[in-house]
């Protein structure tokens, strides 16, 4: 074999070895946008986690925030809402929903301490979407329990979010949230 012979197939080798990578290059270029159109647009990360400040929610009322395009209630609640809460026999027919739809505690039943943001019970988040057909209840002691009733299809939440009576088959859904302070609570 010559040094031509040599010569020439180290060339045919970078030939290959050079369309092979531009080929790669090139089908790179081609499928990244089609996989990056399916990461989440910018406004939606930014929504996927809010600060809420409470300061100025007082004893007894609510304040509704939009976090992921639904509404969120954000309810300090009395010592009367707290106490109609906890007095609520899980076994009681009246619950219709005797699991907890909380992400905060996973696995955990639809008790009043299971729902709550914090122990002493006062701050109640929850999604203020009805679980029948997707309405948004009305608030600040509507309803048959003192909490929430859904004018749509007859819906009635107690004042843990809990359905009582109607057609809805779930509680009002718990999203991640915490206190990040004594005054701001983080959502997702």
């Amino acid at each position: 074999m010559s040094q031509a012979d040599d010569h020439a197939g180290s060339r045919r080798d970078f030939l290959y070895y050079a369309t092979a990578g531009a080929g790669a290059v090139a089908t790179g270029a081609a499928v990244w946008p089609l996989v990056n159109q399916m990461n989440p647009s910018a406004d939606t990360r930014a929504l996927s986690a809010i600060y809420v400040d409470v300061s100025g929610v007082e004893v007894g009322t609510q304040l509704t925030v939009k976090w992921r395009g639904k509404p969120v209630f954000i309810r300090r609640r009395s010592a009367e809402e707290i106490e109609a809460a906890r007095a609520v026999d899980l076994g009681d027919s009246t619950l219709i929903d005797k699991g907890s739809e909380n992400h905060n505690k996973p696995g955990t039943d639809a008790s009043d301490e299971n729902r709550t943001l914090d122990e002493a019970g006062e701050w109640l988040v929850m999604m203020g979407v009805c679980t029948h057909l997707g309405c948004v209840p009305l608030g600040n002691g509507a309803g048959e329990f003192g909490g929430w009733f859904c004018p749509c299809h007859g819906s009635h939440y107690d004042t843990a979010g809990r359905i009582r009576k109607g057609p809805a088959p779930r509680n009002l859904e718990i999203p991640v949230a915490q206190f990040t302070d004594e005054t701001t609570i983080l959502l997702g």
